[in-house]
């Protein structure tokens, strides 16, 4: 056995020839891993040394990583004893298909300071208990990076998946490539190359992305000079997207973004960024009408506040007004960015027919959504009608996009969008955001953390069908709240525990226990 102090140095008495070197991948499904484990013990078995390979899966995609576990030592003529999986404090490389496994390993103990080299892509794959969670529920990046820092002996960290995906091909050519030029087993690059070479498919994705991992794992040693190899390179300042389109439209445009210009400096950013997206979703006139309502609350506030407020209700009118339903659905799917988007994904070479199945599942409530507003509104207060509708309308459909006829139906559906704010969806979700924008800006003056917790409450709502549904209910019972707070110094603050609480768990158990102790504050004044 090795001692533990030292990856390369064998137990005291034992021959320089006989260590053995420890490795460990985990990586998920569809990364490559076991690809990338054949490829390490080929190199190993070209370089005159005997390797194992084992694995011990997961018990899903995203609630465990296989666990590929090599161990190599040069073969002397003495067979050596290899371990079937590995064990805390007993790995010296150890590499990751994305930076969560690797703080999972991490808190498994299989990396250790004195000893370990730790080889992982900073992309992010959300696992289930992220997914799940109705906020955002995305573990710090940061976090593992630092702790990464600490509890390696080696740490080297950066975006695989983009240079595996830019050439074509999958992560694990791109992790091998970090191996490789990591230094961390004594073997040549032309090793790895030929051990490529010899898999006979995808040779030349597999060898640019590789030789491209290398290469940036070598500068960044080169360049560091002293430092870690996982410090994110400085950001390039941000480039001001071009707009384009008829000229005028191009005057409308430039008219929204000079009064985005004239608002105080700290609110511009994100007055820009919405701005953007809800001429995006509607029109020039629409974005207009997001600026008059942004002006209200930058009325109400100041500098010495830092503009919190105005920040807020920036960021949260955008969202409240890009609100989605049928035709953002079915604008967004008929986009030739999603093409190429789902192309990319996927990997769909030049020249291939791609074929895609969109799921859509409608109610009556989206269906009356699209009609005109008096439309709508008679079939809703028509509960026989509506039901007999209902029927006919509430089941799933698959349409296939792919084809002239399934393509045709949602492009059509997405040019509703001209005629969106005529229709009885439009309707009820302006009159929702006046009354929420509203009751925000109204405590502006006598609680201004207050008025902006209630901005940020819009947080709750999103989606449309039954997920919005659900959504709205959170939202109301939240905002329900504001009757026992009201006057309090506190306020501010329970409201935006009772926000998290709702963003916790799609059930909303704990915004029911949050809400029942809100109940209780007043009792407690009165005693």
């Amino acid at each position: 056995m090795l001692d533990q102090a030292s990856p390369l140095r064998p137990k005291a008495g034992a021959l320089d020839d006989e260590r053995v070197i420890k490795l460990a991948v985990l990586a998920v499904g569809g990364q490559g891993g076991g690809v990338l484990a054949d490829w390490i013990t080929d190199v190993a078995e070209r370089n005159g040394y005997i390797a194992q390979s084992t694995s011990v899966a997961g018990v899903a995609q995203r609630t465990g990583a296989t666990i590929y576990y090599i161990e190599m030592a040069r073969d002397t003529g003495r067979l050596p004893v290899f371990a079937l999986s590995p064990s805390q404090g007993d790995v010296d490389i150890l590499i990751a298909a994305e930076l969560m496994e690797a703080g999972r390993a991490i808190i498994r103990g299989f990396v250790t300071p004195e000893r370990t080299t730790l080889i992982t892509s900073s992309h992010r794959i959300a696992a289930v208990s992220e997914k799940i969670e109705p906020g955002d529920g995305r573990a710090s990046s940061e976090k593992v990076h630092a702790t990464a820092q600490a509890a390696a002996k080696r740490f080297i960290a950066f975006d695989m998946e983009k240079i595996a995906a830019d050439n074509g091909t999958m992560i694990s050519a791109s992790l091998l490539g970090a191996l490789a030029g990591s230094d961390a087993l004594p073997f040549t690059r032309e090793s790895y190359e030929q051990a490529i070479g010899a898999g006979g498919r995808g040779v030349k994705a597999s060898l640019a992305a590789f030789g491209a991992a290398c290469d940036r794992v070598r500068g960044i040693a080169a360049a560091s000079a002293g430092e870690k190899a996982a410090e994110p390179a400085a950001a390039e300042p941000k480039s001001t997207a071009k707009v384009s389109g008829p000229e005028t439209l191009l005057k409308g445009w430039q008219d929204l973004a000079a009064r985005v210009a004239a608002l105080p400096e700290p609110v511009r950013d994100m007055a820009e960024r919405g701005l953007r997206k809800v001429v995006d979703y509607q029109e020039i006139a629409y974005g207009g009408e997001y600026l008059d309502r942004l002006d209200k609350a930058v009325a109400l506030d100041n500098a010495e506040r830092g503009y919190a407020l105005s920040i807020a209700a920036a960021k949260h009118l955008a969202n409240a007004m890009c609100y989605d339903d049928m035709i953002r659905v079915a604008d967004l799917k008929t986009r030739s960015t999603r093409d190429r988007r789902v192309r990319r994904e996927v990997g769909v070479k030049e020249g291939s027919v791609l074929q895609v199945t969109e799921y859509f599942h409608p109610r009556i409530e989206e269906f009356c959504g699209t009609l005109p507003a008096g439309l709508g509104s008679y079939i809703e207060s028509r509960p026989r009608l509506a039901a007999f509708l209902d029927r006919r309308i509430n089941r799933g459909r698959h349409i296939r996009t792919d084809s002239f006829t399934g393509f045709a139906m949602l492009w059509l559906i997405g040019g509703l969008r001209r005629w969106r704010r005529r229709l009885l969806r439009h309707k009820v979700e302006v009159e929702h955001i006046e009354r929420w924008y509203e009751l925000a800006l109204s405590y502006a003056r006598q609680d201004y953390a207050l008025a902006t917790e209630i901005l940020n409450c819009r947080r709750l709502i999103k989606g449309y069908s039954d997920t919005h549904a659900r959504a709205q209910s959170k939202f109301d019972r939240v905002l329900s709240a504001l009757p026992t707070l009201k006057g309090r110094d506190d306020a501010a603050a329970w409201i935006r525990r009772l926000r998290e609480a709702a963003l916790k768990d799609e059930k909303g158990d704990m915004l029911d226990g949050a809400l029942k102790t809100v109940a209780t504050l007043n009792e407690g004044a009165a005693r």
